[in-house]
């Protein structure tokens, strides 16, 4: 069994200060893992909006939202201007690739992108995906060639801009499996690795989960669905901070089990795109998360009508 590790840095404080925790943690372990970056505007106050909306205010409650991400950071994009993260932290940034690490998109502006997306057109979808690419660029030197979307919230459009800029994978769905996505009668190239295991933030306060258990409750997630790969996303912000022991009782439990660590490029590397199943990319929703987010539909068996080389549906 392989666990792929998927960072989403979604703040400005989760990139110079849980960023660096982790990277040191998976050295000491000689463990790999994707980091996936936002590289615009820091708007994370501009998320309290969502306290309107059903299970949010809970989720905040569970997992101690203030004292996380910090009175400052939950001031940006109201109270305060939302720092550029892609500025002021590009070196932290690159300090992550030079160690040896997966890098790729996670969003411009995660908040914009997180509240927004799902029910945006093409030119939005463009405009705010070519802000992300280009900030990227700016940080590293080049385009990215993997992104996560941020808040696994996606439309169409992202859809086909991930296949036409030629990702060699992307993370962007809830659900079981990789997959390649489907639109209609149209299947794209890029594969989905969704996140296949539950957050450390959808478990706590729920089921008795708490902040000292929460470790071992996900390896008994994993031990009780088995399988050749699961994709865990953490976050900066929380396995960074304060449930870095936790994350750190998660990966002892599963390397104790034998379970290889893994960067989520180095599990797309061993898939056999000839092989994977096609599903559509539909809204649903995920235990103890607020609101619905970009889930994996049923698979459609219908492999001979794809090219193996590209993954597009041939004429």
């Amino acid at each position: 069994m392989r666990i792929a590790l998927k960072v989403d840095v979604d703040t400005l404080r989760g990139t110079l200060e849980g960023v660096p925790r982790l990277v040191r943690s998976l050295e000491r372990r000689g463990c790999n893992a994707t980091f996936l970056f936002s590289v615009g505007p820091d708007h994370t106050g501009r998320a309290l909006r969502r306290l309107l909306r059903p299970g949010f205010l809970a989720k905040v409650m569970r997992t101690s939202v203030p004292s996380t991400y910090g009175l400052k950071t939950l001031a940006y994009g109201t109270l305060l201007p939302g720092p550029d993260i892609g500025r002021r932290a590009a070196g932290p940034m690159q300090a992550v690739r030079a160690a040896g690490f997966e890098t790729g998109l996670h969003a411009w502006d995660h908040v914009r992108w997180q509240d927004a997306v799902a029910r945006k057109g093409e030119a939005w979808t463009r405009r705010e995906w070519q802000r992300g690419v280009d900030a990227y660029a700016n940080v590293f030197g080049e385009a990215p060639d993997c992104c996560g979307a941020a808040g696994w919230q996606v439309n169409d459009s992202v859809l086909r801009l991930e296949a036409a800029a030629k990702l060699r994978w992307a993370s962007d769905t809830r659900g079981t499996e990789p997959f390649l996505p489907r639109l209609g009668e149209q299947v794209l190239s890029c594969p989905q690795l969704p996140t296949t295991l539950p957050t450390m933030d959808e478990l706590i306060g729920r089921d008795g989960v708490t902040t000292d258990n929460v470790g071992r409750r996900l390896v008994e997630a994993v031990e009780s669905h088995p399988g050749p790969l699961h994709v865990f996303t953490l976050h900066a912000e929380l396995e960074g901070g304060p449930l870095l022991d936790q994350f750190e009782s998660a990966l002892d439990g599963w390397e104790s089990a034998g379970t290889e660590l893994c960067s989520v490029g180095e599990a797309a590397k061993r898939l056999d795109r000839a092989t994977l199943p096609t599903a559509p990319v539909e809204r649903g929703t995920v235990p103890g998360r607020a609101g619905r987010l970009a889930t994996q539909g049923p698979a459609v068996p219908d492999r001979a009508a794809l090219d193996p080389a590209s993954g597009e549906r041939l004429a």
